[in-house]
């Protein structure tokens, strides 16, 4: 019987028509030298929405405010992602994670093609929340 899904949380913070992705450091396990939304695994007994506050505070320093979830489909069976709309936040931006992230940047939708992403699924995602 194969194991179940890795739950996963991760945020779109979307400001002024760009969004902010990190580069995952190309020495990680999974998904190594790409871009991709903030965010980690959900811990036992931990909501989506909780994971998603925790985990943008530990990767980028900041306090999110009103995460609205958003459908999204990848193409890996081995993970269960929930994603979150972030449009409102306290505190700067920083990479607080930099084992995890050796970089972050904030892309507009014509930008996001030329990236090489953690999944291609998420191209068409983004640039509907960009043109929201």
């Amino acid at each position: 019987m194969p194991a179940p899904p890795t739950r996963i949380a991760v945020a779109a913070l979307v400001r002024e028509g760009r969004v902010l992705l990190a580069h995952r450091h190309p020495r990680r396990r999974w998904y190594p030298d790409c871009w991709d939304l903030v965010g980690g695994h959900i811990e036992d007994g931990e909501s989506p929405l909780d994971a998603v506050v925790r985990e943008c505070a530990e990767e980028i320093g900041v306090v999110v405010d009103d995460p609205t979830p958003f459908d999204v489909t990848i193409d890996d069976p081995a993970l269960e992602p929930h994603a979150f709309l972030v449009t409102r936040w306290s505190g700067e931006i920083a990479n607080c994670a930099p084992e995890e992230h050796d970089g972050l940047g904030w892309f507009n939708a014509a930008e996001l093609a030329d990236l090489v992403l953690a999944d291609p699924a998420y191209l068409p995602i983004l640039r509907g929340l960009l043109a929201r």
